[in-house]
């Protein structure tokens, strides 16, 4: 009686699961409309129905409260339409008959136009805002149109022409500031292919003198302050994503999805106990100890003498527990393999959906490397490149390999691992190599030098 019930129960999951898919259209495009419809309340609350304008010059905690809160819709409206987007690309014409079936709702056309009209009227004032930096409101991320209305605003206030001219100044050094500080930055991942008359060193030597000689430059050193602990906040974020992400995915699959169908199947007398051959020696191995155990404790009076029969029913005890335990692990490999599979894809959705973050990541490992000092430089490469193709390494790659054909119910074949032991290590050596004379050569030429006097 617990068979069918179980069938149905899963059978009931699936469906429920599929009415959710069937739903992520609808659902998508709501969410992105409720949060376009926030902005708009806000601007009509707070800014008298225009764009939510926010100066960097008079940064305060209401400042900040309105710029976390348009962040997070504008991110929202952004996930949300593209999840939109790709919902509708596999929702095809048998998924349609599938809704009708279930009872759903279709989605109206002229509805979607509606709130996609909507939605673009709205984030349009905010095009050239920065999801994952929160920067576009800073009056040096404007353009110069932009910036004389926002001061012509502000002028209708409390601002006099004085102050006028000094805003047009201070925006004018920040901008020429904040362009010094780029090329500043934007210079180390040049190196290599840049070349002047003068050394770099002088020429940057003489960016940072103007910028250190500029009145307003602290306006821009705050600013690019923020830029980096967001992007930084926002690639710590990410990293977490990528590794919380798939492992949350593996136990919750496996625990509510995978596991009862295998269980559900797999769970008869009938089953074979082991699904390769290593694990049935480990548990001849273990059985023949235990009986070999009991013999000794037996013969040297550590326990009462057993006759045959009772020998016979201990060892048979013993034997089904190994069996027992032994169709538990065979049944995990297999729902190892299905979970992990769900975890790779939906490792690769979040690629697919992040590439904003992608890119600030990208942005954040660039600064890390280029702010390490060249012996740190050379002390990395040398870790990875001895972990990995060291002469210690092929032990290293025998256990993951091992763990890994285990973790999949696989039998572990030696002459696949001694290959690849034989032949990706090489390869990956050689990469390390090509890669050390083709960039690093160019880009830090005192960090190779560092790395081969380290390495000898």
């Amino acid at each position: 009686m617990n068979n069918p019930s179980l069938t149905q129960k899963i059978y009931l999951n699936l469906v429920s699961l599929y009415k959710w898919y069937l739903r992520t259209p609808q659902r998508s495009l709501d969410e992105a409309y409720a949060a376009a419809l926030h902005i708009k309340e806000i601007e009509d609350e707070h800014f008298n129905g225009n764009k939510i304008n926010l100066d960097p010059t008079t940064y305060s905690s209401v400042t900040r409260f309105f710029e976390s809160n348009l962040r997070k819709q504008l991110k929202i409206v952004r996930m949300r339409l593209t999840e939109f987007n790709s919902s509708r690309f596999f929702f095809n014409e048998s998924n349609q008959k599938a809704a009708r079936k279930y009872g759903l709702e279709l989605i109206n056309p002229t509805e979607v136009l509606e709130k996609l009209k909507l939605i673009d009227e709205i984030t349009a004032k905010y095009v050239d805002y920065d999801f994952d930096t929160g920067a576009g409101f800073s009056e040096s991320n404007l353009p110069a149109s932009a910036v004389n209305s926002s001061i012509n605003k502000s002028t209708n206030n409390s601002v006099n022409n004085s102050q006028i001219v000094q805003s047009n100044s201070a925006v004018t050094s920040s901008r020429l500031q904040n362009q010094a500080i780029n090329n500043g930055n934007n210079g180390q991942r040049s190196k290599a292919n840049t070349t002047g008359v003068l050394p770099r060193s002088i020429l940057s030597t003489i960016s940072r003198l103007q910028v250190e000689l500029d009145p307003n430059a602290e306006l821009g050193v705050v600013q690019n302050f923020r830029k980096s602990q967001r992007r930084t906040i926002i690639s710590v974020r990410f990293i977490l994503l990528l590794i919380i992400v798939p492992i949350l995915t593996h136990q919750l699959s496996k625990a509510f999805v995978v596991g009862p169908i295998v269980d559900h199947f797999r769970h008869q007398d009938t089953v074979k106990v082991f699904i390769n051959y290593e694990m049935e020696e480990e548990a001849l191995v273990e059985l023949q100890r235990f009986e070999e155990r009991i013999r000794f404790q037996n013969l040297i009076g550590l326990r009462s003498p057993l006759s045959a029969e009772e020998m016979e029913l201990e060892v048979k005890d013993k034997a089904r527990e190994i069996a027992e335990e032994y169709r538990g692990e065979s049944a995990n490999a297999i729902k190892n393999v299905f979970s992990d599979i769900l975890s790779v894809i939906a490792f690769s959705f979040l690629l697919v959906v992040s590439k904003r973050e992608i890119a600030v990541l990208k942005d954040f490992f660039d600064h890390v490397v280029y702010g390490l000092s060249d012996s740190a430089k050379a002390f990395i490469i040398i870790l990875f490149t001895d972990i990995f193709v060291g002469f210690h390494s092929p032990h290293g790659w025998e256990v993951i390999l091992e763990g890994v054909s285990r973790h999949w119910g696989l039998p572990g074949n030696h002459s696949f691992i001694f290959l690849f032991i034989a032949t990706f290590p090489v390869i990956l050596d050689t990469i390390f190599k090509y890669w050390i004379f083709r960039y690093l050569n160019r880009v830090s030429p005192s960090a190779v030098a560092t790395y081969h006097n380290m390495n000898e």
